[in-house]
């Protein structure tokens, strides 16, 4: 495989905590390099992992969310996503919990889409994408520090907004593409 070589010449040789906050720890990685020298990384481990939704309307819309993001200081459109409550709790449970949560409708039938792998520079954060469809309402209940708006886009809508860079967020831009990839020109 591509690297191999490499890879097998790179190490962590330490790892230290510098700071640990509710959803992620930060640590600096001491890595040996293939030369010898020692370089320092920042590490970032999310506890949880986390799962996401791409929900489908029968009429073969999508709902996404509009919400702040602080980490980029503006809203974004995102499909809906969390974390997990526990690092055992099933990922296809977390995106049936983050559906009713974020825009208040339940699945009929959920099914895996693609996994993310959201930051590989420095973050280990894995997100299962499922896509949700059968949707029946049900009643919206956000956490107390989260304000959401729900909106319904056509999967064009969306790719235009892609690639007009209106939708930056990873794990919104590989499901919508994988979804239109998988559901929509296969049925083309």
């Amino acid at each position: 495989m591509y690297g191999d070589k490499i890879m097998d010449e790179i190490k962590r040789i330490d790892r230290k905590l510098r700071y640990s906050g509710a959803i992620v720890d930060m640590y600096t990685d001491y890595m040996q390099m293939p030369d010898g020298k020692v370089a320092e990384w920042d590490y970032i481990a999310h506890r949880m992992g986390a799962a996401a939704v791409v929900p489908v309307l029968d009429n073969g819309n999508i709902l996404m969310v509009k919400q702040y993001r602080n980490a980029i200081g503006r809203y974004t459109l995102e499909i809906p996503a969390g974390s997990r409550d526990s690092t055992d709790e099933p990922t296809q449970v977390c995106a049936a919990r983050e559906l009713e949560e974020e825009t208040g409708y339940k699945a009929g039938s959920l099914e895996l889409l693609i996994k993310v792998a959201t930051t590989v520079a420095f973050c280990n954060e894995q997100i299962d994408v499922y896509v949700a469809r059968d949707l029946k309402p049900a009643k919206q209940h956000l956490d107390e520090d989260e304000f959401v708006d729900v909106c319904e886009c056509t999967i064009d809508e969306l790719t235009d907004k892609i690639l007009a860079g209106e939708i930056q967020d990873s794990k919104t831009l590989g499901a919508l593409l994988a979804y239109k990839e998988k559901y929509i020109h296969a049925d083309a």
